[in-house]
């Protein structure tokens, strides 16, 4: 029987339940993700896609009750399913208010489990029927995060490329999330049972970037010995993400232009060709038509890239999701720093919005962990850093001849000795004399 899509996210501090249900539901063959406090549960919902929750109530720290009501607001249309070994009315009441769909005591049996899911699964799929795509609700990939129109342009464009294996070049500044547009691609398409391999060319020394990527044979160069494959085979049947694909030197663009083409590479000290099965996702912050008229990149490469081209705007172009941003990164250290969920009050995020954020998401990020680290409660305009505060522009003096520069610094001077002649020639170690002649 194939491996059904669903994930699952299990959550129970006792280790031998927790076991039992992974065991259980993998007969069922669900994917199941584990975790055995809140906390860690939080983690796997950020950066997982998770169809189902099945929860314990009676935990250490924070009780699955918490849980039922943060993922009710930040993941409303995903199903949960509480079991305890504890019931009560009252208790069966507040888990339902919390958004609970089932309620099972233990001990259950295995036909109970699967119903209780399948209930769940089919309710989450009547919800999804009437949704279209937009967000990030169907994206895996969690860290994607907004609702402007230029970040759901980017999204249907995803949509469109996911599951097929159409050349993709993604192209934005340095701290945009180009990488996340590519983990989106990959794990929301029909590919995404195969491999994620990341890149970055502009890591990889000109000399070795040939055998970094297509792999070599043993006595191929000075310390080849023994055979080895490339990122091209380790990417095989999924997806290969070269970052910085500007960086990549001109006889590598030549090999990648023929496994573009051909659709198969030789490994360096080989003359065998190999066939590659895989997607190609590169990206880059720099011009590459720049670059084409410097020679420092090939043109035919280059129209070989983009078959379908994404540019991820700069986050001064979708100010309005900001406030969805600082959200995600203040539950992501507010956890992890903090053990709680913090908040931010509305003068510091008018003030975030006012910034025009040059480092792009990744500085605002920065930014949020720096203030969660600093702040003793809600995060204030005190816990913002300096340099995103206000500042006086002074205008810039224009020049004047040295005669008149002298004159109003005397009168500074004069100023600051309270217009006494005889100390102001002091300080400025002239005669009082000296000092009438260049006032007249």
């Amino acid at each position: 029987m194939p491996l059904n899509k669903e994930n699952i996210l299990i959550v129970d501090d006792d280790i031998k339940i927790l076991e039992l249900l992974a065991r259980r539901l993998k007969e069922f063959n669900y994917h199941v993700f584990k975790a055995i406090s809140v906390k860690e549960a939080l983690f796997i919902l950020k950066d997982t896609s998770i169809d189902l929750l099945i929860t314990d109530i009676q935990m250490p720290e924070v009780d699955g009750i918490q849980l039922l009501k943060y993922t009710n607001e930040h993941y409303p249309n995903m199903p949960k399913l509480v079991v305890t070994g504890y019931p009560s009315v009252d208790g069966a009441l507040e888990v339902f208010k919390s958004g609970a769909m089932d309620y099972m005591t233990k001990p259950f049996t295995k036909t109970e489990l699967k119903l209780a899911v399948e209930r769940a699964l089919e309710k989450r799929q009547e919800q999804q029927g009437a949704l279209t795509f937009s967000r990030t609700q169907n994206l895996p990939f969690k860290e994607m995060v907004g609702d402007s129109t230029t970040f759901n342009q980017v999204l249907t464009i995803i949509d469109r490329v996911k599951d097929n294996r159409a050349t993709v070049l993604i192209q934005g500044e340095s701290g945009t999330g180009k990488e996340l547009v590519a983990r989106a691609i990959h794990y929301s398409g029909k590919y995404s049972k195969g491999p994620f391999i990341a890149v970055n060319c502009g890591a990889i020394p000109d000399n070795l970037q040939e055998a970094e990527l297509f792999g070599y044979t043993k006595g191929a160069f000075t310390g080849a010995d023994q055979n080895r494959n490339g990122f091209f085979q380790a990417a095989s049947g999924g997806t290969l993400f070269l970052d910085e694909i500007g960086n990549a030197c001109l006889d590598v663009q030549a090999k990648l232009l023929r496994a573009l083409q051909e659709k198969e590479i030789t490994k360096v000290g080989s003359r065998t060709l190999e066939k590659v099965d895989l997607r190609i996702v590169a990206a880059t912050n720099m011009d590459l038509l720049e670059e084409i008229k410097k020679k420092n990149f090939r043109e035919d490469l280059y129209y070989r890239l983009t078959v379908v081209e994404i540019k991820v705007p700069p986050l001064r172009k979708r100010k309005s999701d900001i406030p969805l941003l600082v959200d995600r990164f203040l539950q992501k250290y507010g956890m992890e720093y903090r053990d709680q969920l913090l908040r931010i009050d509305s003068e510091a995020l008018k003030i975030l919005k006012r910034y025009p954020w040059p480092g792009n998401i990744r500085e605002l990020e920065n930014v949020i962990q720096r203030s969660v680290i600093m702040a003793d409660g809600p995060i204030g305009v005190k816990d913002l850093p300096d340099f995103l505060k206000y500042e006086i522009d002074f205008p810039e003096e224009e020049f004047m001849p040295l005669k008149d520069m002298e004159r109003k610094y005397i009168k500074r001077v004069l100023l600051h000795a309270k217009g006494n002649k005889t100390k102001a020639a002091e300080i400025l170690q002239i005669s009082r004399k000296t000092l009438r002649d260049k006032l007249d």
